[in-house]
């Protein structure tokens, strides 16, 4: 099958996506250091520069919105100065946050990364995990509602983080009604609620998190083992596809018309922070856009890896990753 990619991303850039789930604040301190400290034997960073990025399910929404769709982000946040902060920076990149609740119950969740060195130093979480109140659950579930009968999207994306946004009740509600509108739905779980995702489109875990929560000992990875995943996986939550990121070794997929494991692309690798949100956010889309779970996996192997040339959180470029598909996907 030959595949127009400029036509691909063309299309891509005329779909409404909403991610739904979990979005935090990345904050970064980035420094200088020079010495270890006379209090004990920690190293003293000179802090030079602060930076604010999305982080979360806003991060797919932000790599949703790099690619040219329409994107609104449907989440909670605390009625604090981190979740005004946070809902700047995402109307400032084009995200719709209408869609967004404020709760007096919870914190933003913000996530300070002190970088000295190039290298992370130390992280400081604030945050609130425990899952919505009953009260809470309902309105959320009714904003998901709305959105979805006034915008009628193309994909939705459930983003876990176990931040507790994303309950059983809200995960099973969200999907039903894709079904019931015949919208393709792609969820990137975590362990807490991998097994509700029932009946979702696309299944995107990695290999950790599937090993984890099947109980699988065996440190052996090649296509018939992650075939006998899918398989229990499948018997479980009657999903379309399973889509498995596998760290350095790329990506595997399988559904009803067959399986492969897609090799990752040599890189260098500076942070791998956040690629799990680029690789969900272009999967969805692309799949979207051409309903081909194998050209959705190229590009996205080839998405994640590229984010992982860059430290921190960062949306994928849109440009450049079209000119490495171009160049990396000359089969296609």
């Amino acid at each position: 099958m030959t595949v127009d990619l400029d036509k691909l991303f063309s299309a891509i850039s005329k779909l409404k996506v909403a991610v739904i789930g979990d979005v935090m604040l990345d904050t970064y301190w980035w420094g200088t250091v020079d010495r270890i400290s006379p209090e004990g034997p920690v190293p003293v960073v000179a802090v030079t520069k602060k930076e604010q990025r999305i982080g979360g399910a806003g991060n797919v929404a932000l790599n949703a919105c790099a690619l040219g769709a329409e994107v609104a982000l449907i989440s909670v946040l605390g009625n604090d100065d981190e979740g005004k902060q946070l809902n700047e920076i995402l109307k400032s990149n084009n995200i719709d946050t209408s869609f967004i609740l404020s709760s007096e119950e919870r914190v933003t969740t913000n996530k300070i990364r002190i970088i000295g060195r190039n290298q992370q130093m130390m992280r400081l979480d604030a945050e609130h995990t425990d899952d919505l109140k009953k009260e809470e659950e309902e309105k959320f579930i009714n904003q998901i509602e709305k959105y979805i009968n006034e915008y009628k999207p193309d994909v939705i994306i459930l983003e876990d983080y176990n931040k507790g946004v994303l309950t059983e009740a809200v995960i099973k509600n969200s999907i039903a009604l894709c079904n019931t509108k015949n919208i393709i739905c792609a969820a990137d779980p975590k362990r807490k609620n991998f097994f509700a995702y029932k009946n979702v489109t696309l299944f995107k875990p990695n290999l950790k998190e599937v090993k984890e929560s099947l109980h699988i000992l065996s440190e052996v990875v090649n296509e018939k083992m992650l075939s006998a995943m899918h398989q229990q996986l499948k018997e479980k939550l009657d999903h379309s596809i399973s889509l498995v990121t596998l760290s350095d070794k790329g990506m595997f997929y399988e559904n009803e018309s067959g399986s492969k494991i897609i090799p990752s692309h040599l890189r260098d690798v500076a942070d791998v922070s956040g690629a799990g949100d680029t690789v969900i956010a272009v999967a969805s889309l692309v799949y979207a856009a051409t309903k081909n779970i194998d050209i959705t996996a190229q590009i996205a192997n080839i998405a994640g890896g590229m984010v992982c040339e860059v430290v921190g959180t960062a949306a994928i470029d849109k440009e450049k990753l079209l000119e490495e598909c171009k160049h990396l996907l000359t089969n296609l």
